[in-house]
């Protein structure tokens, strides 16, 4: 049972990866807690500036720039676009260069065009910047990569889900701040409602751009330094202990090939025949802050863990993986119908609820993505508490389980269309709890499934979000003011791809680490 101490204590690391065996979450000063801090923090603050124009839209802003529906509805459908495109390439960009220069420069480039915000008159200038905008949602893939690269596998599902549910959150916090801010400019500086949207964004931009600079200021590629010298660091570590012979791959070999699995003390578990030695006179003794792991593990861990440059082949290989269609299509679903929701929540309660008006319905549906906070790492938790006594299987069938109920309340909310609020944001908070959930457990998963290639598997899923975000807001945008018929839509859709990838394995047979 993990001690309430491991949340401020130096945690025990992997001695070949040196990733952390717990989370030091309330430590910002121990090496891991810093990165930590930095991760939810950075994806919290973009998270807040590309969903910065929906609590002002509907109204304000829709009113300033004469917005029909169809425009509003666009313009989500743009914000997406771009969030799609730049994950894709930034998942290659993380195993490339690493995850912390990719994530900065996410935000420093999503914080240009958030600046620019105030100089929109149109709706092409509306449509134009948002699509900028949507860089920012990019920086959640080297996120969850910078994540995965500082934890190990028995706590890498609880800390992808803090990063991620705590930047999520910032979808929810945006809806309290930036009509807050507004508010604030109209009342208390006396500016017109014209300016003040405009000069609110301002916000977000000086938070982002400092966010981003403190970040390459203060924190280290991997847990062992600089992102080109990993492997080598890995072979030392290998040394140090005792095993002799080349067996981290340099440049791009995938170690994920299907292999024989001969007994522990066999030189011969390897792709490539090299010859392995376990010295045990050599062998150092483990540090007081390392963890006690068999030197099989060592290896595979150093052969099949070490992050990989990426190539054509190998990005390709991980595309048409079956194990990426899961991750893939169950986040398709899961964050997709998030992206879309958040769109258009406040609107659907305005809808339902026209007493509310637009601050009113912004705070309640400011719930949705604030309980990001606590959901989406309870996914994370209960995901790795499953692996503990299982195997990567647990995790994949509680990675369903939550997909499939999640369906369940999103046809329920679209058949009731509730004009009760008791009822309307009862349903909305229990179809988060597993949405969320879902969320977390997927990116449980992901650091399983080819962890050579961990930046492109993370692109890929984290992409394949935003592309369900983009079909969801299509299938809203042609559907007008009807948010409950598209509900159940989603939550059709949701059950059916489920149930459709159910029964592909975790993980590639005779894959080397992950396991």
């Amino acid at each position: 049972m993990p001690s309430v101490t491991t949340l401020w204590k130096a945690p025990k690391v992997n001695p070949i990866n040196h990733k952390a065996r717990s989370i030091p979450a309330l430590n910002p000063i121990n090496l891991y807690g810093r990165v930590f801090a930095f991760s939810w923090f950075g994806f919290m603050v973009a998270f807040w500036s590309w969903y910065a124009f929906p609590p002002l839209l509907t109204v304000t802003i829709a009113k300033d720039l004469k917005l029909s529906q169809i425009d509003i509805a666009n313009s989500n459908i743009i914000a997406l676009t771009a969030t799609l495109l730049v994950r894709l390439a930034a998942g290659p960009s993380c195993d490339r260069f690493g995850p912390r220069y990719t994530f900065a420069a996410c935000l420093l480039a999503g914080a240009i065009p958030t600046a620019l915000a105030g100089a929109v008159t149109t709706v092409k200038g509306l449509l134009a910047l948002r699509f900028f905008i949507g860089i920012l949602g990019g920086s959640f893939v080297p996120c969850q990569v910078w994540s995965t690269g500082f934890f190990d596998k028995n706590v890498v599902g609880s800390a992808n889900a803090l990063t991620g549910g705590i930047g999520n959150s910032g979808g929810g916090i945006t809806y309290f701040l930036m009509p807050a801010i507004f508010d604030s400019l109209v009342h208390n500086q006396h500016l017109s409602e014209h300016v003040a949207w405009r000069v609110s964004f301002i916000v977000p931009f000086i938070v982002i751009t400092a966010t981003a600079f403190a970040m390459i200021i203060c924190c280290p590629d991997t847990p062992t330094g600089k992102w080109s010298e990993r492997h080598l660091h890995a072979q030392q570590s290998l040394t140090s202990h005792g095993i002799t012979g080349t067996v981290v791959p340099v440049s791009g070999e995938f170690a994920d090939q299907t292999v024989a699995n001969p007994p522990f003390n066999s030189p011969s578990r390897s792709s490539t025949n090299e010859k392995i030695e376990y010295d045990a006179e050599k062998r150092t003794a483990i540090s007081d802050h390392e963890a006690s792991i068999s030197q099989q593990a060592m290896v595979d861990t150093a052969r099949g863990e070490v992050v990989s440059k990426p190539s054509v082949k190998q990005t390709m290989a991980v595309l048409l993986s079956p194990q990426t269609l899961v991750t893939g299509g169950c986040y398709l679903c899961s964050f997709g119908a998030e992206l879309a929701i958040n769109s258009i929540l406040g609107a659907y309660y305005v809808k339902n609820f026209p007493a509310l008006g637009q601050t009113g319905s912004g705070r309640w549906a400011a719930m949705f993505g604030l309980l990001n906070v606590a959901f989406r790492p309870a996914g994370g938790v209960i995901s790795d508490a499953v692996y503990a006594r299982s195997n990567v299987w647990g995790k994949k069938i509680l990675l369903h389980t939550l997909g499939l109920i999640t369906g369940a309340f999103l046809i329920a909310i679209g058949v009731a269309d509730s004009h009760s609020k008791s009822t309307m944001f009862g349903l909305m908070a229990g179809m988060a709890f597993f949405l969320e959930a879902g969320n977390g457990a997927n990116f449980s998963l992901v650091p399983h499934v080819h962890p050579q290639a961990n930046g492109i598997i993370s692109g890929i899923t984290g992409a394949s979000g935003n592309l369900g975000g983009i079909i969801f807001a299509i299938i809203f945008r042609y559907n007008g003011k009807n948010y409950g018929k598209v509900f159940w839509i989603i939550g059709v859709m949701t059950i059916g791809i489920n149930l459709a990838v159910c029964w592909i394995r975790p993980i590639p047979k005779g894959q080397i680490g992950g396991r």
